[in-house]
């Protein structure tokens, strides 16, 4: 299990073939491909998903403020395998609140994640994870790193998202 502290931000993206040649540009390196299922469940406090992918399989909590551009994360998150056996036992112990099927291409540069993402019912979404996994980088310089590629990556302020999939989707029902 690892705790994650991080700065993010979540877009709406017209144009991921733009956004995918300027990654290039900087040397991105490509993780891949992954469909993901992310089911939510009602919990009291912060988020609570299992994600299930072909690339990434996970069972995430997390409290994050819902705002509009970097916003900081407190992650908990427990590296699981795509097997329905956990996910049995959460639907039985919790309700769903709920799911989220998206594509989703994954980028790195250094400690820096980057998705374009497909969503099921939304449309097509870019986000930035200024990532600190081992406490060394400051909140500060996880900050300067978001807002960088917000403006590298020509994200414009109306096209910030400040909830998650899940929040959209329970907007739209």
């Amino acid at each position: 299990m690892k705790n994650i502290n991080n700065f993010e931000i979540k877009a709406k993206c017209s144009n991921p073939d733009k956004i995918r040649d300027i990654l290039k540009s900087q040397k991105a390196k490509f993780k891949g491909k992954d469909h993901q299922i992310d089911t939510y469940f009602k919990i009291p406090k912060g988020r609570l998903k299992l994600r299930q992918g072909t690339i990434e399989n996970n069972l995430i909590h997390y409290q994050r403020s819902n705002q509009q551009g970097p916003k900081q994360s407190n992650i908990t998150l427990y590296q699981t395998s795509n097997k329905k056996s956990l996910k049995d036992i959460l639907v039985k112990s919790l309700d769903i609140l709920v799911v989220v099927d998206k594509q989703r291409e994954i980028y790195f540069i250094k400690n820096v994640k980057f998705h374009i993402d497909q969503v099921k019912g939304l449309g097509s979404f870019v986000e930035i994870e200024a990532i600190n996994k081992d406490g060394t980088i400051s909140k500060e310089d996880l900050l300067k790193q978001c807002q960088f590629f917000i403006n590298l990556l020509e994200i414009k302020d109306q096209d910030l998202v400040s909830g998650s999939y899940s929040d959209l989707l329970l907007i739209n029902r």
